[in-house]
C-alpha cells in the first residue's frame, strides 16, 4: 500500500489548495452542520483541515479546532480566522483531553490516516457522551464515480482502492469500537465537466494537485498528460467536442458515542 505522504507534499501545496473548492463538492457542509446542530456541537474538531476550508464554514458559536501534520497549511487556515485552535499533528496520537468534543470529523482526509481503527477509537474517546463523528471522504469501491483521472492516469483507481476504507469498513470499525446509531449517507457530490483544453484549468491537474497524482512517478504523471493531450488532438482532427468529467461522491459515514454504555450495536443503513 502507497505510504500516506507526508507533510511536506502538502506544503508545497498549501498556498493553491483551496482552488480545489470552487466548484464544490455540494452537500459536505449541509452534512456538517447536520451534524454539529444535531448535538448542539459547543466544541468542535476537525482531523486532519488543512488549510482550514471547513472550519471556516462552521464559524458560529462553537469552538473550532483543527489538527494537520502540514505546517504550510496550517498557515493558510490561521490566515483564515485567528478564533480557530490548531494544532500540528498526526492522527495517530489526537493530544486531546479525554470527552472534549462534541463533534469530530474529518473531510477527504481518511485515506492519508496509517490506521483509521486507531483515529476511529481515539474519536471515541474525546468525544463527550452524545458526541458524533462523521467521516466524509471518496469510496471508489462503489465504482460510481467518472473522473478522468482515473482514465488517463492508469494505476490511479487500483491504487485508491487500496487507499480509502469502504463505508463498510468503516462502518464495521466504528461498530467495534462503540458506536451506535451508525449510518452511511450518499448526499455530498462533486459534478464538474472540462470541455476540451478547459482540463488544464482544473487545479487538481499538477504533480501536486491531488494525492492521486502526487504517488506517481514524474514519468507516470507525464505519460497521463501526454495521453490528455492525445485525446483532444485526436478530437480536434474529428472536429468535435471531449468532456473530461470529475463526478465524484463523497459518503459520509456517521457514528454517535451513546449517552451511556449500550449492549446493542449500531444499525446500518
Amino acid at each position: 500500500m502507497p505510504a500516506p505522504l507526508s507533510s511536506v507534499a502538502y506544503d508545497k501545496v498549501a498556498r493553491l489548495y483551496d482552488l480545489r473548492y470552487t466548484a464544490g463538492p455540494h452537500g459536505v457542509v449541509e452534512i456538517l452542520q447536520t451534524c454539529a446542530g444535531r448535538v448542539r456541537a459547543a466544541r468542535i474538531l476537525e482531523v486532519g483541515c488543512g488549510t482550514g476550508h471547513w472550519l471556516g464554514l462552521l464559524q458560529g458559536s462553537a469552538e473550532l479546532y483543527g489538527l494537520d501534520p502540514s505546517s504550510g497549511m496550517l498557515a493558510q487556515a490561521r490566515a483564515k480566522s485567528e478564533t480557530f485552535h490548531l494544532c500540528r499533528g498526526e492522527a495517530a496520537h489526537l493530544p486531546f483531553a479525554p470527552a472534549s468534543f462534541d463533534f469530530i470529523y474529518c473531510v477527504h482526509a481518511i485515506q492519508h490516516f496509517n490506521r483509521p481503527d486507531n483515529f476511529i477509537k481515539q474519536a471515541f474517546g474525546l468525544l463527550r457522551p452524545g458526541g458524533v463523528l462523521a467521516i466524509i471522504g471518496m469510496n471508489p469501491h462503489l465504482g460510481q464515480d467518472s473522473w478522468y483521472v482515473y482514465d488517463y492516469f492508469p494505476g490511479t483507481r487500483q491504487t485508491d482502492l487500496r487507499r480509502y476504507p469502504s463505508a463498510k469498513a468503516l462502518l464495521d470499525l466504528m461498530l467495534e469500537s462503540g458506536f451506535v446509531g451508525c449510518e452511511h449517507l450518499c448526499g455530498a457530490r462533486l459534478q464538474q465537466d472540462f470541455a476540451g483544453e478547459e482540463v488544464f484549468h482544473d487545479p487538481i491537474l499538477q504533480k501536486d494537485g491531488a494525492s492521486q497524482l502526487s504517488l506517481l512517478s514524474d514519468d507516470e504523471f507525464a505519460a497521463g498528460m501526454a495521453r490528455i493531450r492525445a485525446a483532444l488532438d485526436r478530437a480536434a482532427a474529428g472536429a468535435r467536442e471531449i468532456i473530461f468529467p470529475a463526478h465524484i461522491s463523497l459518503p459520509a459515514v456517521i457514528g454517535l458515542k451513546p449517552e451511556k454504555t449500550l449492549t446493542a450495536g449500531c444499525g446500518k443503513n
